[in-house]
């Protein structure tokens, strides 16, 4: 008798077949930078290295392979900086280090202007850009699972002021509930299964276990004798609970070889190390006359050997006495203009990477009103200048070198606010500079003044290309861009005012003191940044006499 039916089965899953830890959430995924020293003095051979910071995750190996891809073969040290992650995912990367012959170091990388993750910075818009800055070991961390990329280190170092932590692994099974649809037929009194398919799954809960499986601790066991790692940091590890970080001391690290030395990252990103003989495989010089080699950054097309696109930015230390770029509007405060004065935008400090951002903000606030952009900087960060001239040049300003001096209160100042928004000033071109990046800035002007007293500085800053095609955009002479480039990387030419008029960056003879004296608000046309007060406004602003 042969009989066709069908039956339903209920049943659980097994427990998943490969345990993998899941971490609390410990912040962003790590991500994968090239960095290049900004220490002073290093130029022109300075060392760079990759600087890996944030939470292992399972597709964090594919990053790295991405990056290293990048970089034709070049070794380079990483400096990490994890509170730890996926297991799986750093046996990975221990084994890519290796493979890869890279040293390793725990430390956190400062940045100089340009730092991944800001808004409108490298990683956002300008891909295969570099980033400059310093490494310290001061805070950083390699905890929980970063031990283990660590230990893939051909050269493995921790500063006495960083912290590498270990304690249990957390596993998570996951169940789920399976109904099952099974198709059989009776064949002599016997059930002969012909199909099983699954019909619906349901997740059945969860369960974390800090045991760990003999099954687990053979793998990491043979991964730590793979990488020449004492097993004492498997005991270590199995005998911290999950809730707590054991710290190991350095002369524990140094017994059960997980460093390799006493040293610190200094070791392998300190500025002066590039003088040694032979200079280390991460060093990379640049010609005097020439950018600095190519830095690559994540997420970049490979291209071993890219222009920089920015002029050096000085390093933390240097950066404490310069303060970024700021845009206040300032109303003329010469007794001789009220009550019609002139006002316009004082834009003084180093051009960062949110400098473009900022005066689109200011320039949003004042609407339509076209003010004149009196501009004061050493200069700074070639991308952002970029923006921000063509932003100046969209809204079609004016621009002049010069300082302002304010006669209410520095804007810089704690609690100096301004009545109205405007701030009291004059304008001065004694001790005003423009210096390497600030020229591209300038260059987006309508009309470009630079005063006798003004100091205009140039320099080679990289991005040749874009430079250039954004000087033929501004109407620019071929003559600016090639006395640029004559003057060394890192080292300055000033340029007369014969010379700017020459080369077509500056539109005139004239000194700042065309847009905003005392008394420019009296000729004909009227200028488009004078506007008047009430007279009981006037009247209060203007000078008491004796």
């Amino acid at each position: 008798m042969l009989r066709l039916g069908l039956a339903a089965a209920a049943g659980l899953a097994a427990l998943s077949a490969a345990a993998k830890e899941t971490p609390p959430d410990y912040g962003p995924t790590m991500r994968f930078v090239v960095v290049r020293s900004s220490a002073p003095g290093c130029e022109p051979n300075c060392p760079e290295w990759i600087s890996a910071e944030g939470t292992i995750e399972a597709g964090t190996p594919a990053l790295l392979k991405r990056l290293l891809k990048t970089l034709g073969g070049r070794q380079l040290p990483i400096v990490v900086n994890s509170p730890g992650g996926n297991v799986d995912a750093s046996l990975q990367l221990g084994r890519m280090v290796r493979k890869n012959k890279l040293d390793i170091a725990v430390g956190i990388t400062e940045f100089s202007g340009c730092s991944p993750g800001m808004k409108n910075c490298r990683d956002n818009d300008a891909k295969g850009q570099p980033y400059f800055g310093v490494a310290y070991d001061s805070g950083a961390m390699c905890n929980s699972a970063c031990p283990l990329m660590f230990a893939g280190g051909i050269r493995r170092v921790v500063g006495e002021w960083a912290y590498l932590g270990v304690h249990q692994i957390t596993t998570t099974y996951q169940r789920e509930k399976l109904l099952y649809r099974t198709t059989y037929r009776i064949v002599n009194g016997k059930k002969k299964i012909i199909s099983t398919r699954v019909v619906s799954r349901k997740n059945a809960g969860s369960y974390k276990t800090y045991e760990m499986s003999k099954a687990v601790e053979k793998r990491l066991s043979a991964y730590l004798k793979e990488m020449g790692v004492e097993q004492g940091v498997l005991s270590v590890m199995k005998a911290t609970p999950a809730s707590d970080i054991r710290q190991i001391e350095p002369d524990d690290m140094l017994e059960m070889k997980l460093v390799t030395s006493p040293d610190s990252l200094d070791l392998l990103t300190e500025g002066t190390i590039c003088r040694r003989q032979p200079a280390p495989a991460n060093c990379r010089e640049v010609p005097a006359n020439a950018a600095p080699a190519a830095v690559a950054a994540l997420g970049a097309e490979p291209s071993p050997i890219a222009p920089v696109p920015t002029a050096p930015v000085p390093a933390p230390a240097q950066q404490a006495h310069e303060q970024e770029m700021r845009f206040v509007v300032v109303r003329g405060s010469n007794p001789l203009c009220n009550p019609d004065c002139p006002e316009w935008i004082s834009a003084e400090g180093t051009i960062a990477a949110g400098t473009a951002d900022e005066l689109r903000q200011l320039l949003d606030t004042i609407r339509e009103r076209r003010l004149p952009v009196i501009i004061n900087s050493p200069g700074g960060d070639v991308q952002a200048a970029l923006a921000a001239g063509r932003l100046i040049r969209e809204r079609k300003l004016d621009v002049a070198v010069a300082r302002t001096d304010f006669l209410d209160c520095d804007p810089g100042a704690a609690g100096c606010v301004a009545p109205d928004g405007l701030h009291a000033g004059l304008t001065i071109d004694a001790g005003a500079e423009c210096d390497a990046a600030c020229a591209v800035m300038i260059a987006g002007g309508v009309r470009r003044l630079v005063g006798a007293d003004a100091r205009f500085l140039v320099h080679s800053m990289g991005m040749e290309d874009k430079v250039r095609a954004y000087l033929d955009e501004m109407g620019i002479g071929s003559g600016f861009f090639a006395a640029m480039q004559s003057a060394e990387y890192a080292k300055h030419r000033e340029l007369s005012r014969d010379e700017l008029k020459t080369f077509g960056l500056t539109t005139g003879p004239q000194s700042v003191d065309a847009l905003t004296g005392a008394t420019i608000c009296r000729s004909a046309p009227r200028p488009e940044n004078c506007r008047g007060l009430p007279a009981a406004d006037a009247e209060a602003k203007a000078p008491a006499k004796l």
